[in-house]
């Protein structure tokens, strides 16, 4: 609830009027219910560098971009996430994450068998397949040992082995009733800050240039989210070309750090 503010007396005849005060935003709560806490909590540390799944390990491509000279700087490393984001894996993992979320949270198990079946096909290369799949079942694995829920079982079987990584977190964020909507968010600022993290090797950057990029790209991965939350599957679509080629040739580049 908004906290009212008593109107501020007319300027007197004769004087100036004094610019009135914004009123001040309510007041922070003082702390989180339970449930809000435990929702904080557990996408702070699914989505967390830190959760062994091996997001470190994978660049999606950006290596092969880096020695190909597409990717050289900062700025350039910003523009060629901004379209990852927008018009390819950024837009359309997030789309399956949600549609994935919904079927879940319906318990609809033909539903989430068919968006993990696609979400699998989707994938663009095969070394990009192994990043997603592997992060995905790594992410399941780890999940449902430390925070067992028994829907999660009937969850993961309709799958049918189709583990992609942004189904996984959708499955199991479903699962444990945490809401679509901050894990949405949480998943693409995890997927942001891997990639500028495997900029930032290869370039190299330093940690500020890396902070500040994060900050740069704050409003797009919102952008992103709020599309992917209204979009249909017949909207999954990617124009990423270069990326797409990226993941491709980095399969028989020479010397490589990553496994993607």
């Amino acid at each position: 609830m908004l906290m009212k503010t008593n109107k501020p007396p007319k300027p007197r005849r004769g004087r100036q009027a004094v610019a009135t005060e914004q009123p001040m935003p309510p007041p922070d709560r003082n702390e989180f219910s339970e449930r809000e806490a435990a929702i904080l909590y557990r996408l702070m540390t699914w989505l967390s560098p830190s959760f062994p799944v091996g997001a470190f390990s994978y660049s999606s491509g950006i290596e092969w971009a880096v020695e190909a000279g597409d990717i050289t700087d900062a700025l350039s490393l910003q523009h060629w996430l901004t379209s990852m984001l927008v018009d390819g894996a950024g837009i359309c993992d997030s789309i399956f994450l949600a549609h994935a979320h919904r079927a879940a949270a319906a318990s609809d198990d033909a539903r989430l068998a068919e968006i993990a079946e696609l979400a699998s096909a989707f994938v663009p290369s095969r070394e990009r397949h192994l990043e997603t799949t592997a992060q995905g079942r790594a992410f399941i694995e780890i999940a449902r040992a430390a925070w067992h829920q028994a829907a999660l079982d009937r969850l993961i079987a309709a799958c049918q082995g189709n583990f992609v990584y942004p189904v996984a977190v959708g499955l199991v964020s479903a699962a444990h009733h945490v809401p679509l909507v901050p894990t949405l968010h949480a998943f693409l600022h995890a997927v942001v800050a891997n990639w500028i993290s495997a900029g930032a090797r290869l370039v190299p950057l330093g940690q500020t240039d890396s902070q500040r990029l994060l900050a740069q790209l704050e409003p797009v991965v919102a952008a992103t989210a709020r599309r992917a939350l209204t979009a249909s599957l017949d909207d999954l679509g990617s124009a990423t070309f270069r990326a797409d080629l990226a993941s491709l040739r980095h399969e028989t580049q020479y010397t490589r750090l990553f496994r993607s």
